[in-house]
């Protein structure tokens, strides 16, 4: 009897802190901004940023030098690209070189004043160029369409080649070899596509942490304006606290990783082929997690300001520990067990191969362990942190009276 009573009143314990949490949330005008403004405005603001998601009709000016029927084929073959447009013909560097300082143009392509003559030769020509590094995503696609046209045109001149010889082109082995691009999770190859699905992943750690820290900034400065007692606080054991917590935030955030993941993909037509079940199941350690590392990264907040320097400070290293911005396997040993550490991480690796992959929750099942245990392991400091507070409130208690 007397275990089930104390049963009884650790669950009441939990639910009163539950309902006690939902009226902080709701009663805060800065707590439900972060909750519920951040993450909902957040996507769309992003994803409007990186439309339209490809570049395309960059300008770029040609020097050509050598001034043939060759060099002009060359030229028109970069034009037709969807990625480039020859907007100038310069007639040397350095005026090629004037209109980029202008921010004319993007790039420069210089052909050699032998092209020709070393075609005619069977020679391999040089021709060179130069880009504009302001922006990676230009250089990446004038690089990828370059390299398209190098494989045409010698595609191209390997069949004259053979022609000149006497031989059926299309007989000879290994010119009729095609080669295609599948842009795995990311078919259109748009930045978007790519960078998006993980950035939503890291704004729901990072609102979550943020509104979590701002909570207990308010009930630190409630604590210093009544003599280190929280008036609005509920009498529980530090277990049914930290659980009663972690279930109003978790149940919280539910629709919002329905919109997030689900609604803002199907709305920008971003890649969204996995399963709805699985990546919901998958979020659901992702949200435990940040909330139990929000309330422990509470213990060092004690302004409600100090709470957006915290997240604020974080999310740049956040986003490149992520592995969106440069692969996590070729960072040294360090930055990897730091990015082991943030729950977030686990939650894109995943994400990414589920949403973009159609990846299964068996397939991801090892960052799925990860984030559960990154629950158990923010829950220990947690759960410290509101015993201390807990016994602190009974001491000031006991001093009133």
């Amino acid at each position: 009897m007397s275990r089930n009573r104390g049963l009884k009143t650790w669950l009441s314990q939990m639910l009163a802190t539950w309902r006690r949490e939902f009226y902080l949330v709701f009663s805060d005008i800065g707590v439900m901004l972060f909750f519920f403004g951040l993450p909902t405005l957040y996507p769309i603001v992003y994803t409007l940023i990186y439309n339209p998601e490809v570049v395309k009709d960059q300008p770029i000016a040609v020097v050509d030098q050598c001034r043939t029927s060759k060099s002009r084929e060359l030229t028109r073959m970069i034009d037709a690209t969807d990625a480039i447009k020859v907007d100038y013909y310069a007639p040397s560097l350095s005026d090629a070189r004037r209109l980029m300082n202008e921010h004319k143009i993007y790039g420069i392509f210089v052909i050699p004043e032998d092209y020709d003559k070393q075609l005619g030769r069977r020679e391999v020509p040089t021709v060179t160029f130069y880009s504009d590094m302001s922006l990676l995503l230009r250089y990446r696609t004038f690089v990828l369409s370059l390299t398209n046209v190098q494989l045409a045109l010698g595609e191209k001149l390997r069949g004259e080649y053979m022609d000149d010889l006497g031989l059926v082109a299309s007989s000879a082995p290994g010119i009729n070899i095609k080669q295609e691009g599948i842009m795995m999770g990311d078919p259109t190859q748009g930045f978007a596509s790519f960078v998006i699905p993980g950035i939503l992943v890291l704004i729901l750690q990072q609102s979550m942490i943020l509104g979590v820290s701002m909570l207990a900034a308010g009930a630190s400065e409630r604590r210093r304006r009544n003599g280190g007692i929280d008036p609005l606080t509920v009498p529980a054991a530090p277990g049914a606290a930290l659980l009663g917590k972690v279930m109003c935030y978790v149940l919280l955030y539910v629709p919002l990783v329905i919109y997030i993941l689900h609604f803002v993909p199907e709305i920008f037509a971003l890649p969204h082929v996995g399963n709805v079940w699985h990546y919901l199941m998958f979020i659901l350690p992702l949200l435990t997690s940040s909330a139990m590392l929000g309330i422990a990264v509470s213990a060092f907040v004690t302004e409600r300001e100090t709470s957006l320097l915290v997240v604020v400070f974080t999310s740049v290293i956040f986003l490149f520990l992520s592995g969106l911005t440069w692969p996590r396997y070729a960072m040294n040993s360090f930055w990897q067990l730091v990015g082991d550490f943030i729950p977030a991480i686990w939650g894109v690796e995943g994400f990414v191969r589920l949403n973009g992959n159609g990846a299964s929750l068996v397939d991801e099942g090892h960052c799925y362990m990860m984030m559960w245990l990154l629950t158990l392991l923010y829950a220990v400091p947690a759960y410290i942190l509101l015993r201390y507070r807990d016994r602190s409130a009974r001491l000031r208690a006991g001093q009133l009276l």
